[in-house]
């Protein structure tokens, strides 16, 4: 009797044993796609502002003839 709940609870051990590793492996990836996202995010973010830039480059570059009175 007592060889059978040593063997239970070994057997409880390594079940729990798996499911921390497997907790640790899903946390592991949940942030690496996180970390992941964040890069993506910040990398569209610096290219909005440099396109917004370059835009405006463009348009101070071209004359304003708004003020042009040839009606």
């Amino acid at each position: 009797m007592e060889n059978q709940q040593n063997r239970n609870q070994q057997d409880n051990q390594v079940t729990e044993g798996i499911k921390e590793t497997a907790g640790a492996a899903f946390h592991a990836v949940h942030s690496a796609l996180e970390t992941t996202e964040n890069v993506a995010m910040n990398t569209v973010d610096a290219t909005a502002k440099a396109v917004n830039a370059a835009t405006e480059g463009v348009k101070n570059m071209v004359p304003d003839n708004s003020n042009d009175k040839n009606e």
